[in-house]
């Protein structure tokens, strides 16, 4: 588990990534060695990673929650084979080892026709089936409230970066640094000068940019069992569709919740539910999910590891 400084120090890197430890050390009360050596740390031991991700409506891409039955022979084989591919995210293991959840993006001029031909070929592989993102209510650049809850409102504004930027939309020759803060969003502006073949001061420009527009936002990945969530689930929610923007609001308020999204299919409200056993899920299942009108059915899928997180690029 995790100590007070961590929890603060993983809160100031999600309300902004690119905080310089200077400034993270000067709003929690340590000195900038004391940030940096902490971050290390947690890199090493526990996984986290700040990632720089294009808003996909703002890069030109539709994106796919792609839902694989599998036997579980060839379950991991063909997660992996997900896990190495640039289009996709979030690949779970879910349902016991037989069902892959994985986000396919799909750039809006491609064609659909095509999203699952790079799919493996395996007879294990038992149903696939395709749900189109329509609608983000919580996730992306909104924390999951479990590991954004530690600093006051006065640290958060002293956090929050600079607004002062022209916003931008993404183009061509954004692809290097986009690729590059995919891979880590902390990489200097020397480092992405070198990569960009920009300065150091038009690599930083370019990124308050985007920021401002909303079109580059950055994320931190961490294990979630390290703030206490060890039981995970995706919930499948069926709700009637005049009730379903008051009930997936709702449910963006809800902490167990990290991520609440419209989807096109049978069922249209997915959430991805963070609790700390097994009681608190069920707990959470029939008392507060279950006490909202307008969710017709909710089938629930365990999760069982999250082999690729936010960034579409391995480490």
């Amino acid at each position: 588990m995790l100590d007070d400084l961590d929890h603060a120090l993983v809160h100031a890197l999600q309300i902004d990534g690119r905080a310089p430890f200077a400034r993270i050390g000067a709003v929690l009360g340590v000195s900038t060695q004391t940030v940096a050596r902490r971050y290390r740390r947690l890199r090493a031991e526990a996984g986290l990673r700040v990632v720089g991700l294009a808003a996909p409506h703002r890069a030109g891409q539709t994106q796919w929650l792609v839902r694989l039955t599998v036997v579980p022979a060839v379950a991991q084989r063909v997660a992996d084979a997900l896990v190495r591919r640039t289009d996709t995210t979030w690949v779970k293991l879910a349902g016991g080892g037989t069902e892959i959840c994985v986000i396919v993006n799909s750039a809006n001029d491609s064609g659909h026709g095509l999203l699952l031909h790079d799919i493996p070929r395996t007879t294990g592989i038992t149903a696939v089936s395709a749900h189109q993102l329509l609608h983000l209510y919580h996730g992306g650049p909104t924390a999951w409230l479990g590991r954004a809850d530690v600093l006051t409102d006065t640290q958060r504004r002293q956090l929050e970066p600079e607004t002062r930027a022209t916003p931008a939309e993404a183009t061509a020759t954004d692809a290097p640094l986009l690729t590059a803060l995919q891979r880590d969003g902390r990489l200097g502006q020397t480092e992405l000068a070198a990569i960009t073949g920009w300065s150091a001061a038009t690599v930083a420009r370019r990124i308050a940019d985007l920021r401002a527009a909303e079109t580059l936002y950055f994320d931190v990945e961490i294990d979630a069992r390290l703030f206490g969530a060890t039981t995970q689930a995706l919930l499948w929610m069926a709700v009637a569709p005049a009730d379903l923007d008051t009930v997936a609001t709702e449910l963006a308020t809800h902490r167990e919740l990290a991520v609440v999204a419209a989807t096109t299919g049978p069922t249209n409200l997915l959430a991805h539910a963070l609790c700390a056993d097994p009681p608190a899920l069920h707990r959470y299942l029939t008392h507060r999910l279950g006490a909202l009108p307008g969710i017709r059915s909710c089938e629930t899928a365990p999760v069982l590891r999250t082999l690729k997180a936010a960034s579409p690029l391995s480490r």
